[in-house]
């Protein structure tokens, strides 16, 4: 290498620029706004955290929320931030009232970092403070101070008003989900119970915080009424569903954890321990804590997080001089969860009726577990189903949200991906025909179908969806009648056994265009028969127009560009008003003439509509 490393060599970035190179160290991944975790909705969050830090200190019982065109602004109703440091605030790295325990105590901003990013990271950014009859707005684009006004009267009510679009010179081209939104703001009543928040005019409230969370969440039936537990700086609300895996919800002063954390860990650890003493059983942890729908709320003084998006937990304390976080959540579940049990015997008599259901499954599968993992490994080993790529589960979590692996049919359309994937973020897993439909099976079935119990194996979740080795799971099959049936049996698949991926916004569905529109100077793709017809009179000179028929007919360099620049992808989604169970039964059961029925009618009012 020819490059030489001097002085030269060596930069000082101004805040705005450090933060608009590496947006990844404050926001986590980019993306378009298909996902959840999306770092347009993460700007969203850190605009509202300081919102919710002031309700938490008991100002303004109110935060209103507007979306229109693709700009934001969020209102709250608290102090105001003080008019003299309002650019500082917007402006200044570590800057912010928050190190300041005794006017923040067990806020969520912590580093006086965030409203920076959101700053930064716009194409337009204004900030208004109003308090007691005066105020103040600054405008920025880019991060660069573009307007800022003298202090004047105003009649408003105290508060901040923060307005911002994010800059799609940094994002692309973007588009704000309204649901992803919605769930974000309830996410936040839940926390903090007496709070309301608008978005466009609806509003958002709780009274009764995580309980109702779980209910919001569920999409079947508890097998008990949901416990529900709490004192001022630790909530807790739990109980069992007819479904494999285990759910939690965990947050730290508000903010949501999905990486968990020290108080998850004890959390787990302090449930199965508990529930063991309390009928005096040598149960195994996996078993109390198989099919758990679970939410824990801690307050924490000065709380660590891993990162700037906090969203794991890493300090082991309750603040500078409190206990331990495990010793005090394990002495308040100890006490609280085993008198509850004790004062409603029904609720005890189910879930010890569960948990001995678990236990029984468990043992039922575990010598066949055994002899399929051995067998995975030496099929895997000779067919090389699997093609890894370098970031999964061994590397840290901003890396990870980067990783996908791509779930395909068949050796040609297998062989294009492979060909074209990045093969440092995206794996490609090869399906032998079509799988079987898992519908009404157990899960003794994901180990002893080869097909299901390698595909377990290559994404790593046999103990658990937190051990997830990527951070998307894509079907990708051709977009014909088989391919389609080989996503229902995939879907299906995982609702059974795994319907946590689909719960967190894991599992998705790979587009491919339907047709290449080209002439000697321009080639367009079509998704559907407009988007072709559009390509054809725009193309005009008689175009050439090609049909794919399947995955393996699009060519290695075509298919690079649909898996990178041009990704596109379908989330499957999974929402309180999906009854599973019915869902499955009717699509995927023996209730053939109802499903008849159901296509024929459907068929019939699709003609009445095209006719």
């Amino acid at each position: 290498m020819n490059a030489k490393y001097t002085e030269d060599s060596i930069k000082t970035l101004e805040w705005r620029e450090h933060i608009r190179k590496r947006p990844g160290m404050y926001i986590g991944k980019l993306g378009t706004g298909s996902s959840y975790d999306d770092g347009i909705y993460i700007l969203l969050k850190e605009v509202i955290d300081n919102s919710v830090d002031e309700f938490v200190m008991g100002f303004g019982r109110k935060i209103e929320v507007q979306l229109k065109d693709g700009n934001l602004s969020v209102r709250d109703y608290g102090r105001g931030i003080p008019l003299g440091k309002l650019v500082d605030v917007a402006s200044k790295m570590n800057t912010g009232a928050k190190y300041d325990s005794k006017v923040f105590k067990k806020a969520v901003g912590l580093n006086g970092v965030g409203i920076k990013a959101v700053n930064a990271l716009s194409e337009k950014f204004k900030i208004s403070a109003f308090r007691e009859g005066q105020s103040k707005q600054v405008l920025f684009e880019q991060g660069f101070l573009k307007d800022e006004t003298d202090l004047i009267s105003t009649n408003q009510r105290n508060g901040t008003l923060v307005e911002f679009c994010p800059d799609k010179a940094v994002f692309g081209d973007y588009n704000y989900q309204t649901e992803y939104i919605a769930e974000q703001l309830r996410n936040y009543v839940f926390l903090n119970s007496g709070l309301t928040i608008e978005l466009n005019g609806k509003k958002f409230f709780s009274r009764h915080g995580l309980c109702d969370l779980l209910e919001n969440k569920m999409n079947q039936e508890p097998l008990y009424p949901i416990i529900h537990l709490s004192n001022g700086d630790i909530e807790i609300a739990l109980t069992h569903a007819p479904k494999y895996g285990e759910e939690y919800y965990a947050f730290v002063n508000g903010q949501y954890t999905p990486q968990g954390g020290t108080h998850l860990t004890a959390f787990k650890e302090s449930i199965a321990r508990t529930i063991k003493e309390f009928y005096q059983k040598g149960f195994e942890g996996s078993d109390v804590r198989t099919s758990i729908v679970s939410a824990i709320s801690l307050k924490v003084e000065d709380p660590v997080f891993e990162s700037q998006t906090k969203t794991k937990l890493g300090c082991k304390d309750m603040g500078p001089k409190g206990p331990t976080i495990r010793t005090y959540v394990n002495d308040f579940i100890k006490h609280k969860l085993d008198d509850y049990l004790h004062k409603h015997p029904e609720t005890a008599e189910t879930l010890l009726k569960k948990i001995q259901s678990n236990e029984r499954e468990r043992k039922a599968i575990s010598g066949i577990q055994k002899v399929a993992r051995e067998r995975a490994k030496k099929v895997s080993l000779h067919n090389k189903k699997l093609r890894d790529c370098r970031v999964h589960l061994n590397t840290n979590h901003e890396k990870r949200l980067e990783s996908s692996i791509f779930i395909t049919e068949g050796d040609s359309a297998s062989g294009s991906i492979t060909k074209a994937r990045n093969v440092n973020t995206q794996a490609v897993f090869s399906l032998k025909g079509k799988p079987m439909n898992s519908f009404g099976k157990t899960k003794a079935l994901v180990y002893e179908n080869e097909e299901f119990n390698l595909l377990q194996a290559a994404l790593n979740i046999e103990e658990g969806i937190e051990n997830l080795r990527y951070r998307n799971v894509i079907i990708a099959t051709d977009a014909d009648v088989d391919g389609m049936h080989i996503r229902l049996l995939l879907i299906t698949f995982f609702l059974q056994f795994f319907p946590d991926l689909i719960k967190n916004g894991n599992l998705y569905i790979l587009q491919t265009p339907l047709f290449r529109v080209r002439n000697k100077k321009e080639t367009l793709y079509a998704y559907t028969e407009e988007e072709k017809d559009k390509a054809v009179r725009k193309l005009k000179d008689k175009p050439e127009v090609t049909r794919f028929k399947g995955l393996g007919e699009i060519s290695p360099d075509e298919f690079k560009y649909f898996i990178t620049d041009g990704l596109k992808l379908e989330q499957v989604k999974l929402t309180k008003q999906d009854k599973v169970k019915e869902m499955l039964r009717f699509y995927m059961g023996k209730n053939s003439p109802d499903r008849q029925d159901f296509i024929v009618e459907n068929l019939r009012s699709y003609e009445e509509i095209t006719d």
